[in-house]
């Protein structure tokens, strides 16, 4: 295996806040797929979560324009989910699985953590 796109972003706990007040479950249901709203909603405050969410889906998109053309690539084509052990992993759909497989990708690691401040996200691109 070998290094093939590397990104990272970093997204603001109260602009996430600002937008979830401004835009609600419009938000929500344009940049989430239906398992990541729901785990989002989960949660007392939901801000933090949505925060790293919108980080991890850009560092991933920020990774696969290194392999190739992602200007096609939609939010809810980048799904964050749990693994059983709690791990980030995730899972591409139409323009964003077509870019990957175009790109030869095998491996896609995501790091993410956040504070009450702050939400960041490493995603890391592998092909053989």
């Amino acid at each position: 295996m070998a290094l093939a796109g590397l990104g990272i972003d970093l997204v603001d706990v109260e602009e996430a806040e600002r937008l979830l007040e401004r835009w609600g479950d419009r938000l929500l249901r344009r940049m989430l797929t239906d398992a990541e709203r729901k785990y989002v909603e989960g949660f007392a405050h939901p801000a933090k979560y949505l925060a790293v969410r919108l980080a991890a889906k850009e560092a991933v998109y920020k990774a696969l324009q290194t392999v190739g053309d992602a200007r096609e690539v939609r939010w809810r084509q980048i799904e964050v989910l749990r693994r059983g052990d709690g791990h980030p992993s995730i899972r591409l759909h139409g323009a964003a699985a077509a870019v990957a497989a175009a790109g030869g990708v095998t491996r896609i690691s995501l790091s993410l953590t956040h504070t009450e401040r702050s939400a960041a996200a490493v995603a890391v691109i592998e092909r053989d």
